[in-house]
């Protein structure tokens, strides 16, 4: 397990080095979008449309952030993770389309996201439910916001961060998935337990 201080843009070979267990701090512009932004960006890009903001070699955040404006500036007070797994459905082809390098959120994804992971060259990282303030600390300002009319959550924040972390790489580029292990295991668990009791 090592620790790695990554800055945007990141590459290919960055990303390639970090293996699942590895701890992350990420420092320059963070992208949030949740399910609405995921739905819109991918219509978008079918229809053979841009995006507003770039992805290439970024940072994806998977956060509703509650934000208040003051003045013309826009101020972060929380930053959460949303739960990733509601983004499996669109993840893969997402990853395939932007060339995003670094997805965070918490809860972990699927299949069909490590293989595009390992694919594309692409990790996942976890950062701790609840501690969206902590998050917010990261956070040095808003660069633009897209898409407001889905709502403040589910708009598309551009963030520029500094060491924002810590987080955990629980799907690496190599195929590994540290929830579908941990998953695996418990059910084996499971069986031999039930083995045991005689509830077979």
């Amino acid at each position: 397990m090592a620790t790695y201080r990554l800055r945007t843009p990141i590459s290919e070979e960055e990303v390639r080095k970090l293996k699942v267990g590895d701890i992350i701090y990420v420092s320059g512009i963070m992208v949030t979008a949740r399910d609405s932004a995921h739905r819109r960006a991918m219509e978008l890009l079918k229809a053979g449309q841009e995006l507003p903001v770039d992805l290439k070699d970024g940072v994806l955040y998977h956060c509703g952030p509650v934000a208040q404006k003051v003045g013309e500036e826009w101020r972060i007070v929380s930053a959460g993770p949303t739960t990733s797994s509601r983004m499996e459905v669109f993840e893969a082809d997402f990853i395939e389309a932007t060339g995003v390098r670094v997805i965070v959120g918490k809860g972990g994804m699927g299949a069909k996201t490590t293989q595009a992971c390992k694919e594309h060259g692409a990790v996942y990282a976890a950062f701790t439910g609840g501690c969206g303030a902590l998050a917010a600390k990261a956070i040095k300002r808003v660069v633009k916001v897209k898409w407001l009319d889905l709502g403040i959550p589910e708009a598309l924040w551009v963030f520029e961060v500094e060491d924002f972390g810590p987080m955990v790489v629980t799907i690496d580029a190599h195929g590994n998935n540290y929830h579908e292990e941990i998953a695996r295991v418990a059910e084996q668990r499971k069986a031999e337990i039930y083995k045991r009791l005689g509830l077979e």
